[in-house]
């Protein structure tokens, strides 16, 4: 990992650039300072990638199987999926609290060692298995920004009922339009979620002896999957005010990062 272990430490700088000129352009609304704040977010996914590459190369394995393989490729995901949302929707503050997110992921996973190769068992590094953590760090890409969307969606909220017109509300997009990326993103998020435990299910059964349908990360992944399906089910039948929908939204994600976090006890799940 040395001969590249520039790439990552270049790409931290410069990821730390980035969201400062973010919150620059957020507090001051200047377009020049918004655009060299996207190129920078544009050669930091560069970067990434890159040293994703390099590292799959090397390990001869898709690298996200310890924690700081996986917090890295959270942080990819969240800056592939805003530099996408910010192409086709041009939604400037979504990617400057989406990368925040994005940079402190990125900057835990410096404090992580990284597992050795050869400390990586054969049995976690099946095909079945990588499908089912891919699949996981994506569905959380799209609930993270779900949740970026529900906290604006309650920061216009209150601004309109304060009756305090700024220029930051100016940029925002409309309630409706809020809620409705909410909803999209968590379209997305929920079936890839359901078919990660699905596939983690069938991986399990196939290799792991213990009942590890009771291991608490696949208890909360469950529960997550419920409590979302929940969301979903309560917004299509429209029985509950887009507030109170957008709180439960981010509940839900601190759900989420409880479950990441939070549940490191079973073989299996254990990263430290």
């Amino acid at each position: 990992m040395a001969d590249v272990r520039w790439i990552y430490d270049l790409t931290i700088f410069l990821y730390a650039a980035s969201v400062l000129f973010y919150f620059n352009d957020f507090l001051q609304s200047n377009r020049k300072v918004n655009r060299l704040a996207f190129g920078l977010l544009a050669v930091v996914w560069a970067l990434q990638t890159a040293f994703f590459v390099s590292q799959t190369m090397a390990k001869a394995y898709f690298p996200v199987i310890t924690l700081f393989e996986t917090l890295f490729f959270y942080s990819w995901v969240l800056v592939s999926l805003s530099l996408a949302i910010h192409y086709f929707f041009r939604i400037d503050l979504l990617v400057f609290f989406t990368n925040i997110i994005g940079f402190v992921v990125l900057v835990m996973s410096m404090f992580l060692p990284e597992t050795p190769i050869t400390a990586v068992s054969h049995i976690l590094t099946s095909e079945l298995l990588l499908t089912h953590v891919t699949l996981a760090m994506f569905s959380y890409g799209a609930f993270s920004l779900s949740m970026v969307f529900s906290v604006m969606y309650l920061f216009q909220h209150k601004m309109l009922k304060e009756r305090k017109w700024t220029p930051l509300l100016r940029r925002l997009p409309s309630l409706d339009q809020l809620e409705a990326y909410a909803y999209r993103m968590n379209m997305l998020g929920v079936p890839m979620l359901l078919l990660s435990i699905v596939l983690g299910i069938i991986w399990g059964k196939m290799v792991l002896p213990e009942k590890f349908l009771l291991d608490a990360k696949v208890f909360l992944s469950i529960l997550l999957v419920a409590v979302y399906s929940f969301w979903l089910y309560k917004r299509y039948r429209d029985t509950w005010q887009m507030r109170r929908l957008a709180q439960m939204n981010i509940l839900a994600f601190a759900l989420l990062l409880i479950n990441f976090f939070g549940t490191n006890t079973s073989n299996f799940h254990s990263w430290w």
